[in-house]
């Protein structure tokens, strides 16, 4: 059987990414070159070794497209002919990401769709819908399965990456049962429904007994592990375990993995062996490990996503049947919660970084990888800039303005420039006008923040939006997904969200 080999080599995809046509002859040339590409493309139905998930949680359409130019345009390039590494896998297709019983989905009903094959409601974490949200009670015997929970019981390797709490919404649908995502620690689980015995997702996540547990757990969420009464290593001063039972996790994982490393800054986890390491715990910050471009801050040191996703590699592949790694970039979508484009951004190019590693590590003819989103969020680009404008900047136009002057920055009606990026609904919404004010009688001031002076491409700009909330939401349209290896040309076209599920199961047991 022909294998796609050259055609979709990480070499091949760096060299085509750096193209930058710039006449017409080199566009025809370009696309010509595509066509070809796409006519080489064999199936490959090959069963899978290992399959490797990666999630940039809230990484909508719009968020890739910018993040590529970015990328581009951090590079010195004008960005808009650059290719992200993962937008180069040959297979594309659309997943449609709502809820059972919401139009707009949440994090946790669509991974596990992804990771059950079922759809369910907003806030469960791999039960059913027949459950009720919040009670322990309904949700006995509604417990689905999870793909990594059946490759560890089938002898595979497994390992999860986030850089959120390793207990949140999407790992946590990896491993954990739960009618409620918020039931991270057993102190956020009320009294009444503690009682009837539903147990918390840190305590699921060290009590894990499918196979010889998880071989790679590596995230941030340390006070979910911890007792209320004992400190933070970090931070001793002002961080504190959530623990109510008094239980340290930690210890007790570190009891029942004898052959196990725990880690909680970069210098433990620099220092870990995979030839020696079976199992790795690492926990590196007391809530959500920090944005890429600010883990230089961090004093104790935080390994990026993509150092997480080779060493995280090194380990798995010892297993010779082979291994299932789920990887999420899930500070894209908190990013696009505070209307923060800029670390958005720069959290999706560190994914396409972990994403290029794996590539480097695995081989496509028995790896599987699939790379997609959760769900899409409320983020924007319009405005007309001219080829090259800054991503993060302030739309200048390519020509003047029909029958008005040439200025520097294009000018909404209200006389202020805006910039390419900005959010349907948010935090920083415009303010509301006087309900006397009616033109002419009085002149409307503008609405809008003046930005003409503001760096708008700072670390710290948050982007204007349109609807006042406290945050910006999650949004309802498809998502992209992007995969290559065993069975990747399954996921083309438009399909529900949990079938990625049955692709990734057909991938590893072929009929």
């Amino acid at each position: 059987m022909k294998i796609i080999t050259l055609a979709f080599s990480l070499t091949a995809m760096l060299t085509f990414s750096t193209a930058h046509a710039e006449s017409a002859k080199q566009w025809f040339s370009d696309g010509q070159e595509t066509l070809k590409a796409a006519m080489a493309k064999t199936a490959n139905t090959q069963k899978a070794k290992n399959v490797i998930l990666f999630i940039g949680d809230g990484m909508s359409i719009s968020t890739i497209t910018s993040a590529r130019i970015l990328q581009g345009q951090l590079a010195g390039k004008p960005g808009e002919e650059n290719k992200l590494v993962f937008e180069q896998l040959p297979y594309t297709g659309l997943s449609k990401t709502y809820n059972v019983n919401q139009q707009v989905p949440d994090s946790a009903g669509t991974m596990t769709a992804m990771m059950t094959g079922i759809k369910t409601n907003a806030g469960f974490i791999s039960v059913d819908q027949t459950a009720t949200r919040s009670d322990c009670a309904s949700s006995k015997d509604t417990e689905i399965a999870t793909l990594l929970e059946q490759m560890e019981d089938k002898g595979y390797a497994t390992g999860i990456i986030s850089t959120a709490r390793i207990t949140h919404a999407t790992p946590a649908a990896t491993y954990a049962h739960s009618p409620e995502r918020g039931w991270e620690a057993d102190s956020k689980i009320p009294p009444v429904e503690r009682k009837k015995g539903c147990e918390d997702i840190a305590s699921q996540m060290v009590n894990f007994n499918h196979g010889d547990g998880m071989e790679v757990m590596i995230g941030g969420g340390r006070r979910n592990f911890l007792p209320m009464e004992m400190a933070d290593p970090e931070y001793p001063a002002v961080a504190v375990g959530l623990r109510e039972d008094k239980r340290n996790l930690v210890t007790e994982w570190q009891q029942k993995y004898v052959d196990g490393q725990y880690v909680w800054n970069a210098q433990q986890f620099e220092a870990i062996d995979p030839k020696t390491t079976a199992h790795l715990l690492g926990l590196f910050e007391p809530g959500h490990m920090r944005y890429d471009v600010d883990q230089a801050l961090d004093g104790a040191g935080e390994p990026s996503l993509a150092a997480m996703t080779d060493k995280a590699i090194d380990i798995l592949q010892k297993n010779e049947k082979g291994f299932f790694l789920m990887v999420e970039a899930a500070r894209i979508d908190h990013a696009h919660h505070a209307s923060n484009p800029y670390l958005a951004l720069h959290d999706t190019i560190a994914l396409d970084d972990a994403v290029k590693i794996a590539l480097s590590k695995v081989d496509l003819n028995d790896t599987l990888v699939i790379v997609t989103a959760d769900h899409s969020h409320v983020f924007t680009m319009a405005g007309y800039p001219t080829r090259g404008n800054p991503i993060l900047g302030k739309v200048k136009p390519n020509r003047p303005a029909q029958g008005g002057p040439w200025s520097e920055f294009a000018l909404a009606k209200d006389g202020l420039p805006y910039t390419t990026l900005n959010y349907t609904n948010g935090g920083k919404a415009l303010p509301d006008q006087p309900a006397d004010c009616q033109p002419p009688a009085c002149k409307i001031k503008p609405r809008r923040t003046n930005v003409t002076h503001i760096d708008t491409e700072a670390r710290g700009h948050i982007h204007e939006s349109l609807i006042p909330l406290s945050s910006a939401t999650h949004s309802g349209e498809d998502v992209a997904v992007y995969a290559a290896g065993p069975w990747a040309h399954l996921l083309t076209g438009t399909y529900e969200q949990n079938y990625i599920y049955h692709v990734m199961r057909q991938a590893f047991n072929p009929q």
